[in-house]
This record gives C-alpha cells, sequence and structure tokens, in this order.
C-alpha cells in the first residue's frame, strides 16, 4: 500500500488527476453554495433586501395593559429611514450615493413603542415608480399565490412578506396603488389611509400630494390596531349605519363576473346588524358631472362610455401631478449620477424628467373637487364599493411589458382613493380562475376608523360568503337580464304612479321571471296588489321580498297592511314592530301598533 502510494506520487499523471479533482470539488462546493444561496431566497419568498432586528420599548409594568401590537412581527419598505442604515429605494445607485440615516423614521418608532418587532427592509421597485414589483438589483419576491407571475408594485417585498406569512403585517407606500395592486395580487388585506394623516417623516418622497404611508395584514383585527397606532385613533367610535354603495360601472371593467365579487357584500348586508340594503350608481357618470376640471384632461374617445373615459381622464391627471411632483424631488440627482434602472422604471423616471406641465393648478383643482364629491356622495356613514383592480396579476418578464389596456384599466379603478385623498381597503375574496380577486371599500377622507371597523365587522361573514358560494353551484349570470329587470320595474313604478294596477303588476311580473332574487320586485308588485284588494297575493309576495331581504322596511308595512285586511290583527301587529325596529320614528307603522293594539284588546 505505501509502494503504491510512493509510486503514485513520483508519477506526473497522477498530479494531473489530483488537480482535477481538486478542482471538481471547488466547481461541487461553489454550486452547493448556489444552491444553498436560492434555497434561502425561497425561504423568505426573495421579499427581504436587508435583515435585521430592531425590538420593540419595554412593557410598561402591570396595571398597565398589554401594548396593541405585542408579539406581532414586521417589515418595512425601503423607502422609510431606520438609523444607520441605507435607505435604498430600491435603486443600487440611490443606495451608493447616499448615506445612511441618522433618525428613525417617526412611524417606525411609533410601531416598536406599541409592542411590534422589526425584522427587516423590502423590496420594492425603484424610486416607488412600477406596478409589476420586478426589481433588476434585487429581484422578483415571489408571488406565494401565483408564483410564475407577477407579485405587482411598488410595495412588492412587503406584499409578499405578508402573503407568505414571514411577518404578521408589513409598511409600504401607496403612491398610486403600490399598496392595492399588490395586496389585490397576493391575496392579502392592503390599507390606503386617507392622504396626509399618516406620519412621512423619514420616508423618501416621490410625489408628496400623492405619497401615503399603507400597510399589509392577513388579520383585520391586525389592520385595524396598526392603523389605530399610525393614524392614533381613538379605540373606541359610536356605532352607526353603514351605507353600501355598489359602482355598477366600474364591476364592467373586471373579467370577473360582476355577481361573484358583489354576491358576497350583498349577502353580508343582509344577516348583519347595521347595515343598509346597498345601493347602486353609475359612479364615473357621477363624477363626469361633479368634478368639471376633469374635461381638460379628457380624451375623445368614440369607444368609450361617458363614464369610463373620465376616469380614465382622472387617472392622466394623476400621472400629470405625480411625474410633476416627482420632477422637483429628484430631478437634481438623476441628472448628476445618471442612474441605471429597469425599462419600466426607465421610461417612468424618464417621462417625469422630461415632463412640462401647463396645468398645474388644474391638477390641484381636481384634486379638490374629486374629495368635494366623495364627501358629498359618502359623507360619514358611505362606503362605495368598486373592484381593486381589473385584471389577474399577469406573468413574470413579459417581453413587450404590460399592455396599455392593462394600465389604463387598473389605474381609471386606483386613481379615485389616489386623487380624492379618501381611504381605502383591499379585501382579498379568493380565487377565479386560479388567480386571487379581491373588492375595495372607499370611504370619505378622515373616516379612517369607521372603514377599519366596517372591514373587522364583516370580514369573517364575507369569507364566509364566499366559500358557501364557491362550493354551491355557480353564480347566475344575469348581467344580461338585470337591465332589462329593471327597465319593466321603472315602467311598472309608472304605471303604479299612474294609477294602472294591473299594468303595474304585469310590468312587475315580468321583471321577476328575468331576475328572481330581487326583494324590491316583489315588493312593489305587492303595493299594487293592495290597491287591486288582491290581500292574499300581497302578503305572499311581501314574504317573499322579506325572504330575500329582511332589511326591507316596505314589506313589512304592506305584509301588515294585507294582514290587518285579512283580519289577522296579531300577525299584522308582528309586521309593524318588525318595521318600528328598523325605523323607530316611521309614523305609520307608530299609528298602526296603536291602532291594532286597541283592535286586540
Amino acid at each position: 500500500m505505501y509502494k503504491l502510494s510512493k509510486l503514485n506520487v513520483s508519477n506526473p499523471k497522477v498530479w494531473v488527476v489530483i488537480g482535477v479533482s481538486i478542482a471538481g470539488v471547488l466547481i461541487f462546493a461553489k454550486v452547493r453554495r448556489r444552491f444553498n444561496s436560492r434555497s434561502s431566497i425561497k425561504e423568505d419568498f426573495g421579499a427581504f433586501v436587508e435583515r435585521f432586528e430592531l425590538l420593540p420599548f419595554p412593557q410598561p409594568p402591570p396595571p398597565a395593559a398589554r401594548l396593541p401590537l405585542a408579539g406581532l412581527a414586521f417589515a418595512i419598505n425601503d423607502i422609510i429611514d431606520v438609523k444607520g442604515h441605507v435607505t435604498g429605494y430600491g435603486s443600487a445607485d440611490w443606495k451608493r450615493t447616499h448615506e445612511a440615516a441618522g433618525k428613525t423614521a417617526r412611524l417606525v418608532t411609533a410601531l416598536l413603542k406599541n409592542g411590534a418587532t422589526c425584522v427587516g427592509k423590502t423590496v420594492m421597485d425603484e424610486l416607488g415608480f412600477g406596478m409589476t414589483g420586478e426589481n433588476v438589483n434585487y429581484g422578483t419576491p415571489i408571488n406565494p399565490q401565483k408564483p410564475s407571475n407577477i407579485p405587482g408594485g411598488s410595495s412588492s417585498g412587503s406584499a409578499v412578506a405578508v402573503a407568505a406569512e414571514l411577518v404578521d403585517f408589513a409598511i409600504g407606500t401607496d403612491i398610486i396603488g403600490c399598496i392595492r395592486m399588490p395586496a389585490s395580487f397576493c391575496g392579502v388585506l392592503g390599507y390606503r389611509p386617507s392622504h396626509g394623516l399618516v406620519s412621512t417623516t423619514g420616508v423618501l418622497p416621490n410625489s408628496q400630494s400623492l405619497d401615503t404611508v399603507g400597510w399589509f395584514a392577513r388579520d383585520p383585527s391586525v389592520l385595524r390596531s396598526v392603523g389605530h397606532v399610525l393614524l392614533q385613533l381613538k379605540t373606541l367610535e359610536p356605532k352607526r349605519m353603514r351605507r353600501f354603495i355598489v359602482a355598477d360601472d366600474l364591476f364592467q371593467l373586471p373579467k370577473v363576473p360582476k355577481q361573484k365579487m358583489v354576491y358576497a357584500v350583498s349577502k353580508v348586508t343582509e344577516k348583519l346588524s347595521g347595515y343598509q340594503t346597498p345601493s347602486h350608481m353609475n359612479f364615473g357618470q357621477y363624477i363626469a358631472s361633479k368634478v368639471p376640471c376633469l374635461k381638460v384632461f379628457r380624451e375623445e374617445s368614440i369607444n368609450q362610455q361617458n363614464g369610463i373615459s373620465t376616469l380614465k381622464a382622472l387617472s392622466s391627471a394623476m400621472f400629470l401631478l405625480q411625474r410633476y411632483e416627482f420632477k422637483i424631488n429628484h430631478e437634481e440627482w438623476i441628472k448628476s449620477v445618471k442612474p441605471k434602472f429597469g425599462p419600466d422604471v426607465s421610461d417612468c423616471v424618464q417621462a417625469a424628467i422630461t415632463s412640462k406641465t401647463d396645468s398645474i393648478k388644474n391638477l390641484y383643482k381636481v384634486r379638490m373637487e374629486m374629495r368635494a364629491a366623495l364627501q358629498s356622495l359618502l359623507k360619514d356613514d358611505g362606503i362605495l364599493v368598486i373592484p381593486t383592480v381589473a385584471d389577474p396579476p399577469p406573468k413574470l418578464c413579459l417581453k413587450k411589458g404590460l399592455a396599455a389596456e392593462f394600465h389604463d384599466r387598473v389605474y381609471a379603478l386606483l386613481s379615485i382613493a389616489t386623487m380624492s385623498g379618501c381611504c381605502q381597503v383591499t379585501i382579498p375574496l379568493g380565487k377565479h380562475d386560479d388567480s386571487p380577486i379581491s373588492v375595495s371599500f372607499i370611504a370619505s377622507h378622515g373616516t379612517d376608523n369607521f372603514l377599519l371597523d366596517t372591514v373587522v365587522d364583516i370580514y369573517s361573514s364575507l369569507l364566509e360568503e364566499v366559500n358557501i358560494a364557491s362550493n354551491s353551484s355557480p353564480f347566475p349570470d344575469i348581467d344580461g337580464n338585470m337591465e332589462a329587470s329593471e327597465l319593466l320595474k321603472e315602467k311598472g313604478n309608472a304605471a303604479y304612479k299612474g294609477k294602472q294596477w294591473n299594468k303595474a303588476v304585469t310590468y312587475y311580473t315580468e321583471a321577476i321571471k328575468l331576475n328572481e332574487t330581487n326583494a324590491t320586485y316583489y315588493s312593489n308588485r305587492a303595493a299594487a296588489y293592495l290597491e287591486l284588494g288582491c290581500f292574499q297575493q300581497a302578503e305572499k309576495d311581501c314574504t317573499e321580498a322579506i325572504f330575500l331581504d329582511k332589511k326591507n322596511i316596505k314589506a313589512y308595512l304592506r305584509r301588515g297592511t294585507a294582514r290587518e285586511s285579512l283580519l289577522f290583527y296579531k300577525e299584522a301587529l308582528q309586521d309593524f314592530k318588525h318595521a318600528l325596529v328598523l325605523e323607530p320614528q316611521n309614523k305609520v307603522s307608530n299609528m298602526a301598533e296603536k291602532r291594532l293594539r286597541k283592535l286586540i284588546s
């Protein structure tokens, strides 16, 4: 054995073999390191650019209450300052040319003071531009809901960190949809607060008139708790009735059937107390009438309906305002450093730096008029229901980039809260065709507490309805019949006002044939039957209307009238008492109750 070893060492060919073997070991080790590196990236879904730990402030001794965010971990976008760390703004060139932050952002300190632990910074689109979540410097965070598709941006890493359950909540910024879009694409809750209410001290600016600090969470209670800290809200607020207003025209934009998104919301309002039956409107036409300054930004197009073209004009104004303010903020740095960006971001930055806006005053007027229009519509108890986005998340690394129509459709929706400064929450509703879908609630500027409370109140019931619907028969596609049935209802109403009772019954009957789930049609037909003296038919229709809508006060009043006419006083009294519960000041119910109590006694 020794002789063989000695012979091999003296043979030059053996040294070649040894050299090749060592090289092979080194190559194997290098490949293994790469493999391990990729594995670690997959473990955090590529969400983080930097890992560290900022511990929370000490818990006050008893009898002080437990800190509201105690035990929760969070991450922050790479746009937010942490003392001793360079804020990279998603750009290698920005990070290279800037010093470490001297102070930690006020919002981070507030979260730490309330018991949360910060575990790192997340990937974002460069300089807050871009909508895909892709980043040429740090890679693209992996969308846990759909790994081959984009996570959405610009706050992509924060959305992915929450969706992948790496943290309990994450902070990002929403400029023109940078929280709401990734929340929808990654299937998590996303919140854009009322503009100007969360401190942006220690947050790099993109466009101050549009910038907001927002956050993601999986649990609505966590979403609200974070909101209470950042918005400095009162824990309790008097409960008030909630009005949902469904923007029917905007639900024509998504490829998801309208019924699949609106159905769950409608069903929940029937079951929970404190909610009025949802009303419906054409939101685009409303904005066209209330925001006259948009005419300056509107493109002439025979292919667009009035309302949708108005919202496209709104998004155009939004982009012009963003470019104008970004140019003021960062033109000097871009011209001196000449940074390199990914193709999409490069186009956005170039458009901003070369932009010439002649109608600056009109841009700010649009913001004022939009806020006034939403305040007039929603007041302090209204919630606008819209789709968050119009399309599912596109595939990663598209060679031709995102289609122009994708931009137009999504920003027509995202520009509403952006340009009005209103608060908006994105709520996931499961999947359609294997892609996450969501609905959004918008409330007036400054009513954040009301909106966050609504999400907590409605969320579990909403998911329950979504699950029930997913496991049952497909949603009926009644869009085609809906317009016709509404037209027949209006004809019935006209006939009723003209005291043509039989004709009214005919029209309402035809409407019911097209849509058997509308309580108003049955209730209205009952009113016509009452005028004809057909009390049993009226009672039957009211019973059906109440089955479909347990808060239909007119159905209770009409059934009470029908039952009283049929001498069923006790049953009639119960109907009028129920109407009083729904509307305590109703004069008809009050008078009927007194009258029936006398009859029964």
